[in-house]
């Protein structure tokens, strides 16, 4: 299953597209320019499903999104933006004297939306895997 994941936001989003081999593409990009671009990249790269996070700006960019050819849906984003700043550290370690000062001190020095999106696609298809395996019958063998 291939996803398209909006972290939402004011002024600008988080966008990232994930599939099977993990980060498709990823991108920050302003608010008015979030339609375009999930055009774009649900079309160039075989989407399934779109998926916009809760929390701020959700109700906007939802609207915005309203006449996808794929569906859209509204996923919990509670605690992305933590784990995507920890995601962009190991990407980017601080370096020179910022090495030193304990990571959740320190903020990211460009915008890191990108990585709030990456969490929520990998939530929600955790989720679903969980989900289905829970659901998956029972193959059963006869001996005899």
């Amino acid at each position: 299953m291939r996803v398209l994941a909006v972290d939402p936001g004011r002024e600008k989003c988080g966008v990232a597209v994930y599939g099977p081999g993990g980060v498709v593409a990823r991108q920050v990009v302003p608010l008015p320019e979030v339609e375009g671009l999930v055009r774009r990249w649900a079309a160039d790269h075989g989407v399934d499903v779109v998926l916009v996070g809760d929390q701020t700006g959700a109700k906007q960019v939802l609207n915005r999104l309203s006449g996808l050819p794929v569906p859209v849906t509204s996923v919990r984003e509670r605690g992305t933006t933590l784990l995507a700043r920890r995601r962009y550290f190991r990407d980017h370690p601080p370096r020179g004297w910022r090495r030193f000062l304990p990571l959740s001190f320190q903020v990211p020095p460009e915008p890191y939306d990108d990585y709030a999106a990456v969490v929520i696609a990998e939530t929600y298809l955790a989720q679903k895997s969980e989900a289905g395996s829970r659901q998956a019958p029972q193959s059963r063998t006869r001996c005899g």
